[in-house]
């Protein structure tokens, strides 16, 4: 029996892992892939308070070291359903785990275009966050595929500094707000391509280039680019809890500010939250957030 079960070893989770060491609660964090979640994938961030540069993966380990020093315990496993009640019971693929108060942390991962050789370029040339990774991009030439808001704010924040940015939807019309739509046509250096579907990636170890096919006719082509952002929504990674919280209509855990979920005794933290911005910063503020609201209903 634990205090607190935090599930997902993302910077949410082992945040809230390491303010619910810090209250001596005891901890276990589930995680069913890699400890560090989406950061893991970026080569160099720069947008961490107190590392002018760091790699995902080096701040993902500097993470699951504070946690572990703190005693924190960790469990690769995937989980497959919880268990409400006073007493919460998390069912894994590889047995079941009982604690007081419960900590959803689970993020979000980026929609992939599903193409060969996809996973393997990221963060060799693919990128799903401009405000992350945009800088590595200055003077040089990207593609940001899809239409909705998130591509055109994506789109609009690296036009200010890449030297050419091609913004290529599958649709012949973009789904994101007019405004955004009128915004990024004034920019001199983005070219719109619409009704075309990005079909291949080219490259060894790093993206150099696109295979696009026009919907319409068939026509393909090949765009020469630097790099390439992928912007066509997320997947909250709620599934397992749909039976015991409020999930919107897009799949993220209703909850505020508070962290707090409809189930008491539930709390969420991070991307897999009904949220505004997605950054490593706001999933840390959260991991802190739940776990005091955690520690504090646990008594």
């Amino acid at each position: 029996m634990y205090d607190i079960i935090i599930i997902g070893g993302g910077p949410a989770g082992l945040t809230a892992a390491v303010y619910a060491r810090r209250a001596n609660k005891t901890v276990l964090v589930i995680e069913k892939a890699t400890f560090g979640g989406q950061i893991t994938f970026s080569p160099k961030v720069e947008n961490i308070p107190g590392f002018a540069q760091i790699t995902g993966n080096e701040f993902a380990e500097k993470l699951v070291e504070q946690a572990l020093g703190l005693e924190a315990e960790v469990e690769c496993a995937e989980v497959l359903s919880v268990k409400d009640g006073d007493i919460k019971t998390v069912v894994t693929d590889s047995g079941e785990f009982q604690c007081k108060a419960l900590i959803i942390a689970t993020g979000a991962k980026h929609r992939m275009l599903g193409l060969e050789k996809e996973e393997q370029m990221v963060g060799n040339g693919i990128s799903f966050c401009a405000v992350c990774d945009g800088a590595f991009y200055e003077g040089k030439t990207v593609a940001v595929i899809g239409g909705g808001n998130s591509a055109l704010q994506e789109a609009l924040l690296l036009a200010e500094t890449s030297k050419k940015v091609y913004v290529v939807q599958n649709l012949d019309f973009f789904t994101g707000e007019q405004k955004l739509v009128e915004q990024l046509k004034t920019k001199s250096n983005v070219e719109i391509i619409l009704g075309t579907v990005v079909e291949g990636l080219v490259g060894d170890d790093e993206l150099t280039a696109i295979n696009l096919c026009r919907v319409a006719d068939n026509e393909k082509s090949t765009l020469q680019i630097d790099g390439m952002f992928v912007a066509i929504g997320l997947i909250p990674q709620n599934e397992a809890f749909a039976d015991i919280i409020k999930l919107n209509q897009f799949g993220y855990a209703e909850a505020d500010e508070t962290c707090v979920t409809t189930a008491e005794g539930v709390f969420v933290a991070g991307d897999c939250r009904s949220k505004a911005i997605r950054q490593v910063a706001t999933a840390a503020a959260d991991g802190a957030v739940a776990a005091l609201a955690a520690c504090n209903y646990i008594g």
